[in-house]
């Protein structure tokens, strides 16, 4: 197997980049930079059917990762999630076509392993053996546990009232775990600061371009697990918004190469009505999205009170003719009870968020009861067992 990675491209001003040095965001103007493919050189070699003999994990895709030597890869087994129809919570919530993907069968038991398998790969590949971001919770035990699996050193910073869990995690994989007072984006310049001071490679959401392409994974999952054809919306919960930007780049990634036609899901995305910068730069009609102040809610993973990949998760919603929806805590915290006691499956707050978000878009008729619907479980309810 090849990868058919080629150079790096900021989202932004278009500028190119190397793909094999270190890179962090755009040298011109700051912001997120992609990996880019030869699609047409793989639209002709790269055929679909091969995916059927491959591992079953995110890995399958590995000519459209960004990875060159498979000897490089830091695997925990992560991918390749299963898709749930869940007929007992469809029935309540009055939709017929209601599908779960449940990410919380990854190991460290979030989606995060997708994109920190990626970015920790890469890392290896490019010599680095230090490094370093901030995180809500479940970003930290993945970053660390891909970490103690290449041999790397993790340093990792996190508010002091991240999850037990998550904490845990990070020390029992032997990451350095930092705690400090304030919320991601505190750490984040905590984080960043320290990087610089002690020479660690900072890999933050989105401002290195690898942790996107584990994401984007999901995307290809979906498609493939559905026979090709995509469903009629995704609702997403949403706080750096890896998963959605990435999900889209792997659509327009499969047109290209043929696999899936045009159409494509509406994309939701879910936030806290405490915390919700993105939907309130979506109905504002804002390029960018301003910081929230005093962000708080239960749901750590989106409790982001700014974004560095706002515009591009903004672009991706509106591009999909989806929208944004604001959940409060008690109703994600009922909907966790409900998606357990219906389906059997203990969803994170995040996934008690997106099922609340659901309800109002069938409520307000934005969805209807017969379009396929994909509800994406970002973790397991199992690392929050205070909440319950």
């Amino acid at each position: 197997m090849k990868s058919y990675i080629t150079h790096l491209e900021c989202t932004f001003c278009y500028r190119i980049h190397n793909a094999d040095v270190p890179q962090s965001v755009c040298e011109d103007c700051g912001k997120v930079l992609y990996p880019r493919y030869d699609l047409s050189l793989a639209k002709r070699e790269f055929d679909r059917n091969v995916l059927q003999h491959r591992p079953k994990n995110m890995w399958r895709y590995f000519e459209m990762m960004p990875v060159r030597d498979e000897r490089n890869i830091l695997t925990l087994g992560e991918g390749l999630t299963p898709i749930f129809k869940t007929e007992r919570l469809g029935k309540q919530m009055g939709c017929s076509n209601l599908y779960l993907k449940d990410e919380g069968l990854n190991p460290t038991a979030s989606f995060k392993a997708r994109g920190l398998s990626a970015a920790v790969s890469k890392a290896k590949e490019l010599g680095i053996t230090k490094i370093a971001m901030p995180s809500a919770g479940n970003a930290a035990g993945a970053m660390s546990a891909y970490a103690a699996k290449g041999g790397m050193e993790a340093h990792v910073f996190m508010p002091k009232d991240a999850p037990e869990a998550n904490q845990k995690e990070v020390l029992i994989t032997g990451g350095f775990l930092n705690l400090i007072d304030g919320l991601i984006n505190d750490a984040g310049r905590i984080s960043k600061g320290v990087a610089r001071e002690k020479g660690l490679f900072d890999i933050s959401t989105l401002q290195e371009p690898y942790r996107v392409e584990g994401k984007k994974t999901m995307g290809y999952e979906i498609a493939e697990q559905m026979g090709w054809n995509l469903p009629d919306a995704i609702i997403y919960p949403t706080g750096g918004g890896t998963g959605i930007v990435g999900m889209w780049k792997a659509f327009q990634e499969m047109e290209e190469l043929g696999w899936i036609g045009n159409k494509r899901p509406k994309m939701f995305c879910v936030q806290s009505e405490n915390c919700a910068p993105i939907v309130k730069a979506l109905h504002d009609g804002s390029e960018f999205a301003d910081i929230w102040i005093n962000a708080r809610t239960v749901a750590a993973g989106i409790r982001v009170p700014a974004a560095i990949g706002d515009y591009l998760i903004l672009r991706s919603i509106r591009e999909s003719g989806g929208d944004g929806v604001t959940v409060s805590d008690d109703d994600l915290l009922y909907q966790m009870t409900q998606v357990a006691s219906l389906e059997g499956i203990f969803v994170c707050p995040e996934g008690g968020a997106i099922t609340a978000a659901l309800a109002q878009l069938l409520d307000k008729n934005i969805l209807t009861e017969d379009e396929k619907i994909l509800l994406l479980n970002t973790g397991s309810g199992l690392k929050y067992l205070e909440l319950v």
